[in-house]
């Protein structure tokens, strides 16, 4: 018997997240499934542990981008940025030598 449940995402952050380990589960699934007796947590782990680096990446790619958006449609700021104490900026930096 297969279980049904629906998902709300209510951004395209939670949507992709959701698509994305929904994918990861069945793939983790058959690779449970195909592994001969004695290997599956081996291969299970081979396949979940990059697979879980690349979820949280595409995680934390689409974040900065919908946050850099929404800074853009804010606008920038007015004034200028403060300088970080014991920086010298660029007007501090010694010449590039050849």
């Amino acid at each position: 018997m297969t279980q049904r449940t629906t998902f709300h995402a209510e951004t395209p952050l939670q949507a992709l997240l959701v698509e994305q380990a929904l994918l990861l589960a069945k793939q983790l699934e058959a690779t449970a499934d195909a592994a001969p007796d004695g290997q599956v947590l081996a291969r299970v782990e081979a396949l979940a542990i990059p697979a879980a680096r690349e979820l949280a990446r595409q995680a934390v790619q689409a974040t900065l981008q919908a946050q850099a958006q929404a800074a853009e449609k804010k606008g920038r700021r007015p004034g200028a940025a403060p300088a970080v104490p014991g920086s010298p900026g660029t007007r501090g930096a010694p010449g590039a030598t050849s």
